[in-house]
């Protein structure tokens, strides 16, 4: 900790940077090059609105999506135009954002936080758990079909498989489907960088 509160602004920038998923030194390098270059204005923007993160952000307390606002329950799940007999369950608030923008879905969400990890096989940190405790009273809400969402790769298809197999018993006591989207994604592919059409050939093809 007082090592990182010693370090240089342009380094420990950096090094915030590179703890984003996906970036590595030299992007982070760039973003950092990028926020120096930039007005004064631009930077006060970004601290105002990363300062704003903390009071108006909320996760929401039935899909567990992070929203803006007081309220406990997000826009989508308080829409009562939703439609309840389908719930997607997808692995990070990216993936439902990019669902949203498809305009393919009108049904409701649960964000399971990630996927498992092939090196530890492990699906600690998940909210598994909290998903198999609201299907009880989604299912009394008129839930007909659950929807796995996941990437295409094999993260995502050991989620998928972790997760028929915690739920199946629950099938055997309530009437539900699972499923899952169809291969209209190519293998490897991640969802949030999906486009619309390539959703709606997903879920058409869901099985």
């Amino acid at each position: 900790m007082w090592y990182t509160l010693l370090m240089d602004p342009i380094e420990r920038l950096s090094t915030i940077f590179e703890r984003f998923p996906g970036i590595g030194p030299r992007q982070a390098a760039r973003f950092v090059q990028f926020l120096l270059r930039s007005s004064p204005a631009l930077r006060r923007d970004l601290i105002e609105t990363l300062q704003q993160l903390g009071g108006s952000v909320s996760q929401c307390a039935q899909c567990m999506r992070y929203h803006t606002g007081r309220e406990k329950v997000c826009s989508i799940c308080r829409n009562p135009q939703r439609d309840p007999q389908y719930l997607v369950v997808v692995a990070s608030d990216a993936d439902l954002s990019a669902l949203e923008r498809s305009g393919t879905y009108r049904g409701l969400y649960f964000v399971i936080g990630g996927t498992i990890s092939l090196a530890s096989e492990k699906a600690s940190g998940l909210r598994i758990p909290a998903l198999l405790e609201l299907i009880p009273a989604r299912i009394k809400s008129g839930l007909k079909e659950i929807i796995l969402a996941f990437p295409a790769n094999p993260e995502g298809d050991a989620t998928m498989i972790h997760l028929r197999e915690d739920m199946e018993p629950l099938t055997l006591v309530h009437d539900f489907k699972i499923s899952a989207l169809g291969r209209g994604l190519s293998t490897g592919s991640e969802l949030e960088y999906a486009d619309p059409d390539t959703i709606q050939s997903a879920f058409e093809s869901r099985r």
